[in-house]
């Protein structure tokens, strides 16, 4: 009886320590650094990218992600500038709402009201520095904290359904997908993000010039700053142009093509 005791103890024992084993396993695997996919993978995740933003179905559909993104830049930003995020709405039809209260005018509302068009593309240059060290996975599980985090703040089904598909996926990648593919989608994930950034933007402006969109982001800044919505428009696109040329080139130097 002593013998089995003592047996029952020591294999208790050995299963307490299994779980810091097995944290530490999964830290290591979320802060190691992994090798950049072969070439032709990189060259194939580009070209997926640049098809996603160029062609207007597939956009349709994943322009949806873009304007995740965009909705949590308004969310993020206004936090950071000490306001209050009531709700973020996205919709089937691609377009999103993100109510947040607080002074009306203000630095903070600025900041707040141009961090929509610009988050895609910092996200992006954000995911090709983080690449460039070769930190795949942190780099995939950043993104799922950021739509944990995103996720509170969604009001309505479409969003929350459109928050889990995206989670989904990123998870089964990022905890299922062979490293070479899991490599593969991080990196077609930053250059779609790139890529996408000055797409809306364009998208924006034509909608403008038809008086299509009056209460538009560029507009509402019109109103705060005095500064033309056109103004605001061109820096959307000078900046989100900017961190494509820039984010590609970080891309670029982790393969050591450039």
């Amino acid at each position: 009886m002593d013998q089995l005791t003592a047996g029952t103890g020591a294999g208790s024992a050995g299963t307490a320590g299994s779980a810091p084993g097995t944290l530490a396993a999964a830290w290591q695997a979320v802060s190691g650094q992994q090798p950049p996919p072969p070439l032709w993978a990189l060259a194939s995740a580009a070209a997926v990218a640049l098809y996603l933003v160029c062609d207007l179905r597939a956009w349709l559909l994943v322009r949806h992600v873009v304007t995740l993104a965009h909705e949590g830049g308004h969310a993020g930003v206004a936090l950071l500038c000490g306001r209050r995020v009531r709700g973020v709405r996205l919709h089937s039809d691609t377009s999103g709402l993100t109510l947040s209260s607080g002074r009306p005018t203000g630095p903070g509302m600025v900041a707040t009201g141009a961090a929509g068009y610009l988050a895609p593309s910092v996200l992006g240059l954000f995911a090709a520095a983080w690449l460039g060290t070769g930190h795949v996975v942190a780099t995939l599980c950043a993104f799922l904290a950021l739509l944990a985090a995103i996720a509170v703040a969604v009001r309505n089904p479409f969003g929350v359904v459109s928050v889990a598909v995206t989670a989904g996926v990123l998870v089964v990648v990022t905890v299922w997908a062979p490293d070479s593919l899991r490599s593969a989608f991080a990196f077609a994930l930053a250059w779609f993000l790139l890529l996408a950034g000055p797409r809306p933007v364009v998208e924006l402006q034509r909608k403008r010039h038809r008086g299509q969109a009056p209460t538009s982001d560029a507009d509402q800044l019109a109103r705060l700053t005095g500064l033309p919505g056109l103004f605001w428009v061109g820096v959307f696109l000078l900046l989100t142009l900017g961190m494509a040329a820039g984010g590609g080139y970080l891309l670029l130097l982790s393969t050591g093509l450039v």
